[in-house]
């Protein structure tokens, strides 16, 4: 599982809809420490005696009391069972946040939220993956015309803040492309954005029209996908 802002009761309900038990996870890792990704982390992890693969600057940033803790060093992959996950630093007012690359050996799944500006390594660890987990959270027109105050609108489109339409576009134009046959957008502001202009954005930046384009719901969440 990557990050958990959910209580119990609603990670088994969402797990549920995929026919999953929480018992059946091996390891929640965390990106950051803000609470839509953290807070209930350690509850879950206590409860079903999960272990927690987080970075340092992440753990001093909430409650890890009574967890298995494993670190993250976001510039080396590890292992978890059969999956190879490579982590990445991103520029995001957290302690010590980062996004992952997921591996089996053959195929590779990229998530990539939270970020305030592109990165070459970013970039780097993103090239040739088959799935892309990308966010999308503001139209910037939308954001400064928007109600939100002056200090939250200067938060968000900051160079520490969230990945604007435009660049979001940017990443998926510079990344190599050539196995990539699904993006999800994520992460995508209900006041700030919608989904017709982030699939405008993206249509504009796929190399092909066969890499599909999906708006997650916050709400309905996934189905499982296969590759």
């Amino acid at each position: 599982m990557l990050d958990c802002g959910f209580t119990i009761k609603e990670v088994i309900r969402r797990m549920e809809r995929l026919d999953c038990q929480p018992e059946q996870i091996d390891a929640i890792l965390v990106t950051h420490e803000h609470s839509d990704h953290f807070s209930g982390v350690a509850r879950l992890a206590r409860r079903y005696s999960i272990p927690v693969w987080l970075t340092h600057g992440t753990a001093r940033g909430g409650d890890t009391d009574g967890v298995d803790l494993h670190w993250v060093n976001s510039h080396e992959s590890f292992t978890v069972g059969a999956l190879t996950i490579s982590p990445m630093p991103v520029p995001h007012d957290a302690r010590e946040p980062c996004q992952y690359v997921f591996s089996d050996g053959t195929f590779r799944a990229g998530v990539l939220t939270d970020t305030g500006h592109s990165t070459p390594h970013i970039i780097e660890t993103l090239n040739g993956v088959d799935v892309l987990l990308l966010e999308c959270n503001h139209d910037l027109d939308m954001l400064m015309n928007g109600p939100y105050p002056h200090r939250l609108k200067r938060r968000v489109k900051g160079a520490m803040g969230h990945l604007s339409n435009i660049q979001a576009s940017e990443i998926l134009k510079n990344i190599d492309q050539s196995r990539l046959k699904q993006i999800f957008a994520l992460h995508l502001s209900d006041t700030n954005n919608s989904p017709d202009l982030v699939i405008e954005a993206l249509e504009n930046a796929r190399s092909h029209a066969g890499i599909e384009i999906t708006i997650v719901d916050q709400e309905a969440g996934l189905g499982w996908y296969s590759l």
